[in-house]
């Protein structure tokens, strides 16, 4: 199936934006990722919701630990958490909870609202027939609620290839080559950098589930001990999520029949970054550069706000964007391009 799904993906690959939207419509939904829009409502003040996500991980493993006749078998551990939050089909079952939970709040940006809204067809495809998955909060960051789902079931999936080839780079080869096909970028002209981040830090999760030190100066979650798994230490999604899950800042990759148009739909937005650019910024970004330098992240950052805005008012002449309203500047954004 892998090998078919390999040069089917080629071949729509190289062939006309027209004919991969043709294509993907005719996919089943479980085979089509959707999008989310970190940019649309950047400013609006939604609620962290780590605390409640925090809960949900916690109580699914104190249960499973609690209810375990298995032995001291982690995959089998690992299998059971996936059974109860993640899920075969399109949506996990934790990323559904949080799409429908009072106690998370949402972003929810309409179909006609969101950055793929003005772009043809052809070119945004799965984003432009059915719109954007929710935005939540978590750790501080705008996070699109699919990254709970590649956190679960695509942070297994590269777990288990991790235990298979004992490399987290040659595991990264099939979770970016997973980006690259029906799951990213043939359904939507969409590769995200940010997917292939929650993927990764999905797998830090698995084996920080029985190996110390996998969160740095903190035990495993788990200890075998008298027979039976002991819960060491509580699970926080705060130890995974950072700026590189926000696609606004980790920006994605778009194909070439939708470059052109995300590019000005950006350029478009200049004047919300001006009045926020504090928003558009990450800091000691060089160090999120190294920890995932070996998940075949494409860059992107001539995309990013914070670099597309002052080359856009330096081209345009207009050195008076370069002082921001008092109180609104940030001493992280460039002075000049």
């Amino acid at each position: 199936w892998c090998t078919r799904l390999a040069a089917l993906s080629s071949r729509i690959c190289r062939a006309k934006p027209l004919a991969a939207a043709f294509v993907v419509l005719a996919l089943p939904a479980t085979a089509i990722a959707y999008a989310t829009d970190q940019h649309t409502g950047r400013g609006a003040a939604i609620a962290d919701s780590t605390a409640v996500l925090n809960a949900k991980v916690n109580d699914t493993i104190a249960d499973i630990v609690a209810d375990w006749d298995k032995g001291h078998d982690e995959l089998a551990i690992v299998d059971a958490f996936y059974r109860e939050l993640g899920g075969k089909h399109w949506v996990d079952r934790l990323e559904r909870w949080a799409m429908k939970s009072p106690d998370v709040e949402r972003l929810e940006v309409g179909r006609y609202e969101s950055i793929f809204s003005d772009q043809p067809l052809y070119a945004a495809r799965v984003a432009k027939l059915f719109g954007t998955g929710p935005t939540i909060r978590v750790n501080e960051q705008l996070i699109g609620s699919d990254k709970i789902g590649h956190f679960i079931s695509q942070g297994r999936k590269y777990y288990k290839r991790y235990l298979r080839y004992g490399s987290e780079e040659e595991a990264a080869e099939q979770s970016a080559f997973t980006e690259r096909a029906i799951f990213g970028q043939l359904s939507n002209g969409i590769y995200s950098n940010a997917d292939l981040v929650a993927n990764y830090e999905g797998h830090r999760f698995f084996r920080s589930l029985f190996e110390d030190d996998i969160i740095p100066g903190r035990p495993a979650i788990l200890r075998w001990e008298n027979d039976g798994w002991v819960v060491q230490r509580d699970f926080d999604w705060a130890d995974h999520v950072n700026e590189y899950w926000d696609e606004a800042l980790n920006v994605n990759h778009y194909d070439s029949g939708l470059y052109k148009h995300m590019h000005e739909t950006f350029v478009a937005m200049c004047p919300q970054y001006w009045e926020r650019p504090d928003l558009y910024t990450i800091v000691n970004e060089e160090a999120l550069r190294e920890k995932y330098a070996h998940l075949q992240l494409r860059d992107t950052s001539e995309l990013r706000l914070d670099s597309l805005c002052p080359v856009q008012a330096f081209l345009e002449g207009d050195t008076s964007k370069f002082v921001t309203p008092a109180g609104k500047s940030s001493p992280d954004v460039p002075a000049s391009p």
